[in-house]
Order: C-alpha cells, then sequence, then structure tokens
C-alpha cells in the first residue's frame, strides 16, 4: 500500500550548524525528536571532505543513524560547473563529479540523489551504469521559476522518459504551488529597500489565482523583453529593479500539473517559508503554512498513491530580520507536527 512518510531536509537548520548551535548528531536526534522518519542531507554542506569523505565520518554517519533510526532518504547535489573563472567544465569534468557523489550516496546508505534545477539532459546517460551499480537514484529538482515550462527541464524530463529507467526521476519543490506570496520575504525584502508597492501588485496576481512567473510569461508572448504594466508601474527605484527578478521564485500552479509526472516523483520538498496562526489551513489558534496549503496537497498525493517522503525544506531562515531571533527550530518543530496530523487525518498514520 503506498505510504506517505516524513522527512527533514538538515538545509532547514543550516544556521543552527553553521553557528556552531548544534551539531550534526544534535541535528540528528532533534529530528527524531520530532517524529520524522527520515533525512535529507547536502553532503557538501555537513560532512567533511565531502563527495570523498573518510571513512571515519562514513563510521560516525552509520552510529548516529543506528542511534537515532532515521532513514537516510536523499542527498542533495550542485553540478558546480563553475569551478574556473575563465571557462566552465567540460562534460567529462560534470560527469566525473556526478559519479563521486554517486559513489559517496552509496557509501552513506542513501538511494536517491536530488540534482539541483537546470542540471543537463546529457549526464543521463553516462550515469545510468554507475547508478545501477550502486544503487543509486537521480532525480531532478522542479523548482518554482524553473518548472515544467523552462526548457532545461523539459529537455530533461524528455530524455528521462527516453531512457524509462526507475534510477531516474523528479523532486517535486512544493514552492510551485503557492497560494499567498509569502510574507516573510515581503517584510525581509522591504526592510532592505524593495518598494512595498511591488508586493502589493504581487499580492493582487496571487488573489487572482496567477503568479509573476505566469504574469510575465504571458504578457512577454507580445511584448518581448518587457514587464507587465502594473508591475512597471510598481518598480519605484533601482532596488526594485533588482529584487523583481527574484520574485518569479513562487509559483501559483494547480496540484493537477503532477499528473502526467506521478509516476516519476521520487521524493517531495515540502518548501517552508513560514509556520503560522495566520497561515492558510489555520484554525482555533493552530499553526500552518502561510503560503502553502500543505493539507489539501497531501489529499492529493494520498488519493494518487504517492508513495515516498515528504520532507521540510525550511527557507524562511533566508528572510530572517536584522536583530530577530533565528527560529529553524521552532519552525521545523511546527511544520513535522502539522503534517503528521494531517497525514494521520488522510491516510491513518499513527
Amino acid at each position: 500500500m503506498a505510504t506517505i512518510k516524513t522527512c527533514v531536509s538538515l538545509y532547514s537548520l543550516q544556521d543552527e550548524y553553521l553557528n556552531g548551535r548544534m551539531s550534526l548528531a544534535d541535528i540528528l536526534y532533534f529530528v527524531k525528536e520530532q517524529g520524522a522518519e527520515g533525512i535529507e542531507i547536502l553532503p557538501d554542506q555537513m560532512l567533511k571532505g565531502a563527495p570523498e569523505v573518510s571513512e571515519e565520518t562514513v563510521a560516525e554517519w552509520n552510529r548516529l543513524l543506528a542511534e537515532t533510526g532515521l532513514k537516510p532518504v536523499a542527498a542533495d547535489v550542485f553540478l558546480n560547473t563553475n569551478l574556473y573563472k575563465n571557462r566552465t567544465l567540460t562534460h567529462k569534468e560534470s560527469i566525473d563529479l556526478l559519479i563521486k557523489e554517486i559513489k559517496q550516496a552509496a557509501r552513506l546508505g542513501i538511494h536517491l540523489i536530488r540534482l539541483v534545477s537546470m542540471v543537463p539532459y546529457w549526464v543521463i546517460r553516462p550515469l545510468l551504469p554507475y547508478c545501477e551499480k550502486y544503487d543509486v537514484t537521480i532525480a531532478l529538482e522542479v523548482h518554482a521559476a524553473m518548472a515544467f515550462d523552462i526548457p532545461e527541464t523539459r529537455a530533461f524530463i524528455e530524455e528521462m522518459k527516453a531512457v524509462n529507467s526507475p534510477y531516474v526521476g523528479l523532486v517535486i519543490d512544493t514552492g510551485i504551488f503557492c497560494r499567498r506570496f509569502p510574507r516573510v520575504v515581503r517584510a525581509y525584502e522591504t526592510s532592505v529597500g524593495t518598494s512595498p508597492e511591488v508586493y502589493d501588485y504581487l499580492d493582487t496576481l496571487f488573489e487572482a489565482g496567477k503568479d509573476l512567473h505566469q504574469a510575465i510569461r504571458d504578457y512577454q508572448k507580445e511584448h518581448p523583453g518587457e514587464y507587465p504594466k502594473g508591475l512597471q508601474a510598481a518598480i519605484k527605484t533601482p532596488h526594485d529593479q533588482m529584487s523583481v527578478p527574484l520574485c518569479d521564485g513562487y509559483e501559483n500552479l494547480p496540484f493537477s500539473v503532477l499528473d502526467d509526472y506521478l509516476p516519476y516523483i521520487k521524493h517531495i520538498h515540502f518548501k517552508l517559508f513560514e509556520m503560522t496562526t495566520e497561515g492558510i489551513e489555520s484554525e482555533d489558534g493552530g499553526m500552518s503554512e502561510y503560503s502553502i496549503d500543505y493539507k489539501r496537497l497531501l489529499q492529493y498525493l494520498h488519493e494518487h498513491q504517492y508513495d515516498g517522503y515528504v520532507a521540510t525544506e525550511y527557507e524562511g531562515n533566508r528572510f530572517t530580520l536584522a536583530g530577530k531571533p533565528m527560529v529553524e527550530k521552532e519552525q521545523v518543530a511546527a511544520q513535522q507536527a502539522y503534517i503528521q496530523k494531517c497525514l494521520k487525518e488522510i491516510q491513518g498514520v499513527q
């Protein structure tokens, strides 16, 4: 029977780790305390020597997993093609880097690699023999502003379908399902100088069931290179001009956009901007996400027999206001509690 399971991307607690408030061991025990079943890790961020970690690091990793009982679900991998000032990496260099990541994942007991959005389609066939040998699946992240209408994503999907292998698939980032523009983004950006009118315009788009990515795409069909008139009027300063291109990374797509891709979905990021009592599904003083309707999304996934993990990925940390405390632990805990509550109602998870 298909079952939705819970997971936490350790990206969600990166500030705690970076600033020494929590070690990797502290983080794993914290995740376990929240009732999550698995973890997703960015090896570059928390494992010394990645992608060629030492045997001592692997042994410590295995010890922590054994003690906490957490499942190592996924490794997040970036293809860093800009390692040199004067050129990008060749195809062979790129493939060789990803082969190292596959071998490392296998050593860590991880069977899924999330490839960051825009990784090119041509990596698939050269990597397949290694995926099969080491039992590691590669899956491209489908992220807002880089989702299904982007040529690079379409090319990867076409190649994925052509090879038709269980070792190639997709990771869905639920930032493509924002129903409101995240207010933590607005609060942060206006605090550093972006005009409020920009976000007033964005709010009207979301209220109409649209988003900035759609609005720009549709307008530029007849007016190439131009912003919609409402957005042009909202832009007041050079700072606004820099901020606006960052605002299309929050899309408002229907859940049905996944219908054709369900057989290929290996993992899902439950993007978290802000758990709040003013969230979409908040009632009786409870907390839910301000922008994304997790409960209805979980219902959709359950009805469509999704069998895999949904992973907390907290990004509100990057929008922490100056002088305010970091609330990574509180936000992760609140999201996990809400997701687990929803799953218990939807599929009877105890």
